[in-house]
C-alpha cells in the first residue's frame, strides 16, 4: 500500500452496544479498544450532552505534553500544550470550539491536566468550520482513563494505543463514528433466516 493510500484510510469507530460506552476503532488492519461518550453516540449532538457525534470528520492537529511523553514521528501538525492553553466550550463566545489562552472570561476547559487524559490529543474537525449554534465542542481523540470510563463526548484510547495511532494517521485520514452499535449491525447467526419461516407454523396448515 502506498503512503497516499495509507493517508486516505478511514478510522472507523463503533460502540459495542447502545448501553455501553466501550467500542472498537479500526484503521486498516489495526484495531484498538476505545471508549466513547457517556451520552452515547448521537446524530443530533448538542453542547453538554456528553455524547459522541455520529458522522465522518477530518482530523486537524495534535497537541501533546512534551514533559510527559516523547511524540513519535507524526504527519499531522503538532505542538506542545502549555499551562495557558484552554478550549472554549461556551457557545456565546466568538472563540467557541477554539483553542484559547487562559485565564479567559468565557467558559473553557484546561488542556494542561493532571490526570493525563490530554497528554496526547488529536483534534477532530467537528463543528469547527465554522463553529455554529450549540452543536458541541472539544471533540478529541485522547488518552482514556485507566478504568476505560466513559468520556464527555470524545473517543479515548489506552496510552500506548494512542501513541501508535498518532503515528499512523495523516492529513487525509478521517474518523467515521457509526451511529449504530455493533450489536445492532452484526449479521445474524447462520440458520436464523431459515428458522424464521417456521415461527408462525401451525400443524393445522398441513
Amino acid at each position: 500500500m502506498s503512503e497516499a493510500d495509507d493517508l486516505s484510510r478511514i478510522l472507523m469507530v463503533q460502540a459495542d452496544s447502545a448501553d455501553s460506552a466501550l467500542g472498537w476503532a479500526t484503521l486498516g488492519e489495526r484495531r484498538w479498544r476505545c471508549v466513547l461518550g457517556a451520552g452515547g453516540v448521537r446524530e443530533d449532538k448538542v453542547e453538554g450532552d456528553a455524547a459522541t457525534p455520529a458522522g465522518e470528520f477530518p482530523l486537524r492537529r495534535i497537541y501533546f505534553r512534551n514533559d510527559r511523553l516523547v511524540l513519535p514521528k507524526v504527519r499531522l501538525p503538532a505542538r506542545p500544550i502549555t499551562e495557558h492553553d484552554g478550549w472554549c466550550d461556551d457557545p456565546r463566545s466568538p472563540s467557541y470550539n477554539r483553542l484559547v489562552r487562559i485565564p479567559n472570561d468565557w467558559s473553557h476547559e484546561k488542556m494542561w491536566r493532571q490526570d493525563g487524559l490530554y497528554d496526547l490529543v488529536v483534534v477532530v474537525g467537528y463543528n469547527d468550520d465554522p463553529p455554529e449554534g450549540e452543536w458541541g465542542s472539544a471533540i478529541f481523540l485522547h488518552i482514556a482513563r485507566e478504568d476505560m470510563g466513559p468520556t464527555h463526548g470524545c473517543v479515548a484510547f489506552a496510552r500506548q494505543d494512542m501513541l501508535e495511532l498518532v503515528s499512523l494517521i495523516g492529513p487525509a485520514t478521517r474518523v467515521r463514528v457509526l451511529s449504530q452499535p455493533s450489536a445492532e449491525t452484526a449479521p445474524s447467526p447462520a440458520g436464523d433466516d431459515d428458522m424464521k419461516q417456521f415461527e408462525n407454523f401451525d400443524e393445522r396448515d398441513w
